[in-house]
């Protein structure tokens, strides 16, 4: 679309040709991923709006060379980028998982953060989360406890032990029942010392036995988990036919895992 319509359209609307800008692809896949994050494309043409602008004022000025715009040249007219594809940088220790969550704009990849201290079997839920996304985090502790032994991990684990999960951007209110199968793996991941992909994000209902559910926005957050770099994605098997809406470069440049049971969620997500 950038390429082949808004580019073009933003030349021609600031009094310029192709002969006096073009455009790297490594150049417009940065703006996209560093300076944008909706799931439309008003932002991106500003964005292409604001280098058209500062070319046709050096045209202006009397350049008279082709400009052509490469990654290097984004903070000259864009300025330092706004978002960072930072989820392999992230998931470096256990505790830690991706899901993926959908806000009036588009997606967004949320981290989920687990861990635990000397306590009495607390668990402590910080990040502004609304109740249904505290009932998730209950439920897949729950699960966990009633099926430690199957899970290898520690029948004993809260005796002694609060658990505490975070969700950053604690300014930003987060709800709803889609980060469960997420939760369940960064407690999964703290309770077993196994770390989640850093390449793999997820989403999806969890219930107490076990099931996982479909959720919705399933569209919106598979272009977020692209953007960001993500490489597989689990999601519930009961949205398949969701990939039908998504265009089919960006499916098939993803892996997909179809999940019914939470057990499953663990034989992809751990490493």
């Amino acid at each position: 679309i950038a390429r082949r319509f808004l580019i073009p359209k933003q030349i021609r609307e600031h009094g310029m040709t192709e002969d006096h800008l073009r455009f790297e692809d490594d150049a417009t896949r940065k703006i996209i991923r560093s300076y944008t994050r909706e799931a439309g494309v008003r932002g991106l043409e500003r964005k292409i709006a604001d280098i058209c602008r500062g070319v046709a004022k050096e045209v202006a000025l009397g350049k008279t060379e082709p400009a052509i715009l490469k990654t290097e040249h984004l903070v000259k007219y864009l300025g330092q980028p706004k978002y960072y594809p930072e989820v392999a940088e992230r998931i470096n220790k256990p505790g830690i998982a991706t899901g993926l969550a959908w806000t009036p704009v588009g997606g967004e990849i949320l981290f989920i953060e687990a861990t635990r201290m000397k306590g009495k079997g607390n668990l402590i839920l910080t990040g502004q989360l609304g109740d249904v996304m505290k009932e998730s985090a209950q439920a897949a502790l729950s699960y966990i406890a009633s099926n430690a032994r199957n899970l290898k991990i520690d029948e004993s684990f809260r005796d002694r032990h609060d658990i505490h999960v975070h969700v950053p951007a604690g300014a930003t209110p987060k709800d709803g029942p889609s980060a469960g199968v997420a939760i369940f793996s960064a407690l999964a991941s703290l309770l077993t010392g196994r770390l989640v992909r850093n390449d793999l994000a997820m989403t999806g209902e969890i219930t107490l036995r076990g099931a996982v559910l479909p959720v919705g926005g399933i569209r919106e957050k598979v272009l977020a988990a692209h953007r960001a770099g993500i490489k597989a994605i689990i999601l519930p098997d009961r949205n398949k036919t969701d990939l039908e809406e998504i265009p089919e470069h960006i499916v098939k440049s993803l892996e997909f895992h179809f999940v019914r049971e939470m057990d499953e969620v663990l034989e992809w997500a751990l490493t």
